[in-house]
């Protein structure tokens, strides 16, 4: 049969959204799978030899009890076998491929929440025949998520990378979990513990989200995660009084209930005081890091988040949430965020701080500073000819020191014997007689003996006109002797090279400008 092909192109339209509402209702839907009829063989997969062998080296086998750790920040799943002597090895860690909802217990149906706390696997809890390859439900809600009136249910650790509140892993991974748990109640274990916390109880987590709504919760389960770490022994998990109770017994023998107030408890000693010398030590870190500016945090996730061992994996659920990872918010001393631009504001000023210190050790002294350390002298000159040093200096800059070197030292004794522009380019001698000009002659500029003063350089003297050269005598004008000081400074030492010969090239041609020697002339 055939149809036209308008037709075609509404039906394919049709098909496909139906195709888009059927993949978000599955996701919408993600933990909420249905027991299939029909017997799957992939339930009775063998635990990988490699995996075996591990539990060998560790002192365990695959019929030994198991213990399962999940955390939510770093996207793990560890699993521990028992030893012989009754503590239990870790065995392995997998990189979980995604978790959804945010750090923080569940509370309701639809949150696509994790839950977080203390959780038994028994055998009726397996489904070998998943929609998500393989699965289990971890047992929420427990004893303490119903006293708190939360809600939900059906939260499994499966297969399919996909997350709408569960633990979720890759086919292969869930595959050799099932098959270690399937093992153990095999081996006549009656529940599994599962650990589920929201990051590794260590001081660097602890500090950073020690003003979060939930760390009071947190802590409460810490001393669970705790007992563990310090016994290497699973621990004994109850509840009263809507909390967690753990290695503690009702002391008369009344049933604990966990709506209802904890009776006298029974607890081993020795192990509370352990718990409680490792919840010190871990507090005493936790000032450490405060104290050296760590800032406390709130960690926000669009939704979820996975091990960076799967970041190249494309077909996880809603990979868009996971595009940009978590934001990290900071917050003040009232675990309050705060606000975007007071941040911005406080890393503007943090950052300028630096800046400021090493700008203040860079910039050099004034430059009145400078100009006094190299033209001011240790006493003033004696009597002598006028100074060649102040010539030059009134043309060089005032903040920069004439070189030290022999050219430029015997370029400036040759400059030192003209006291004007048109000396230094007529040779000293008279120009052609200018023609009758009406301007008053200017008369010369006396050199100065003695340098001006550091703050204020000498400023560079007019160049004389041609009528001032022809009219105006040249007699070097000599200062009034300085009062005499007991030490007179060295006199400069004798240049290795002579300007005797350079008149002649300057006077070379009556009235006109021959070039003032290079020090290259002199060589």
């Amino acid at each position: 049969m055939e149809f036209p092909r308008g037709k075609m192109s509404d039906l394919g339209r049709i098909l496909g959204r139906l195709a888009v509402t059927v993949s978000v209702a599955g996701l919408l839907a993600a933990c909420q799978e249905t027991t299939s009829n029909r017997s799957s063989g992939r339930s009775y997969a063998p635990i990988p030899a490699a995996t075996v062998a591990l539990m060998r080296e560790k002192g365990s086998d695959s019929h030994a009890p198991v213990l399962i750790r999940t955390f939510k920040k770093e996207a793990e799943l560890e699993i521990w076998k028992m030893k012989a002597d009754g503590k239990y090895a870790h065995i392995k860690t997998f990189p979980m491929c995604r978790w959804s909802g945010q750090l923080g217990p569940k509370t309701r149906e639809g949150d696509r929440q994790v839950p977080e706390g203390f959780y038994a696997i028994t055998p009726g809890q397996m489904n070998p025949n998943s929609s998500y390859y393989l699965s289990f439900n971890v047992g929420y809600p427990n004893a303490y998520d119903k006293a708190h009136g939360y809600t939900g249910g059906l939260i499994m650790v499966h297969g399919a990378c996909s997350s709408a509140g569960c633990f979720s892993m890759t086919d292969e991974q869930i595959a050799e979990i099932y098959a270690i748990a399937r093992e153990s109640f095999a081996g006549g274990q009656k529940a599994i513990q599962m650990q589920s916390l929201p990051f590794r109880m260590t001081p660097e987590n602890l500090a950073k989200h020690r003003l979060d709504p939930h760390m009071k919760f947190w802590k409460d389960i810490k001393v669970g995660a705790d007992s563990f770490e310090v016994t290497k022994q699973e621990p004994q998990v109850g509840f009263c009084g809507r909390r967690y109770v753990f290695n503690a017994a009702s002391a008369n023998g009344s049933r604990m209930d966990a709506t209802e107030a904890c009776p006298p408890l029974q607890e081993n000693e020795a192990l509370k005081r352990a718990i409680a010398e490792k919840e010190r030590e871990d507090q005493t870190k936790v000032a450490e890091l405060v104290a050296k500016g760590v800032k406390p945090v709130k960690v926000v996730y669009a939704d979820g988040g996975q091990n960076p061992e799967f970041q190249h994996v494309t077909w996880v659920s809603r990979p868009e949430a996971l595009a940009n990872g978590p934001v990290e918010i900071p917050l003040d001393d009232n675990g309050k965020p705060i606000p975007a631009i007071v941040r911005v504001a406080a890393a503007k000023q943090q950052a300028a701080q630096p800046v400021a210190a090493v700008a203040a050790e860079s910039t050099p002294a004034p430059a009145e500073t400078l100009v006094a350390k190299t033209t001011t002298p240790a006493s003033p000159a004696p009597p002598a000819k006028p100074a060649q040093s102040t010539t030059v200096t009134a043309f060089a800059p005032a903040a920069t020191p004439a070189p030290k070197s022999e050219d430029n030292t015997l370029y400036a004794g040759i400059v030192g014997k003209f006291t004007s522009i048109s000396d230094l380019i007529t040779g000293g001698q008279p120009e052609s007689p200018p023609k009758p000009a009406a301007a008053a002659a200017v008369p010369a500029i006396p050199a100065a003996a003695t340098p001006a003063p550091a703050a204020k350089p000498a400023a560079t003297p007019a160049p004389k006109t041609r009528a001032a050269a022809a009219t105006t005598p040249k007699k070097p004008t000599v200062a009034a002797p300085a009062k005499p000081k007991p030490a007179a400074p060295p006199s400069p030492a004798p240049l290795k090279k002579t300007a005797a010969n350079l008149p002649p090239l300057i006077q070379a041609g009556a009235g006109t400008y021959a070039r003032v020697p290079s020090p290259a002339d002199l060589r």
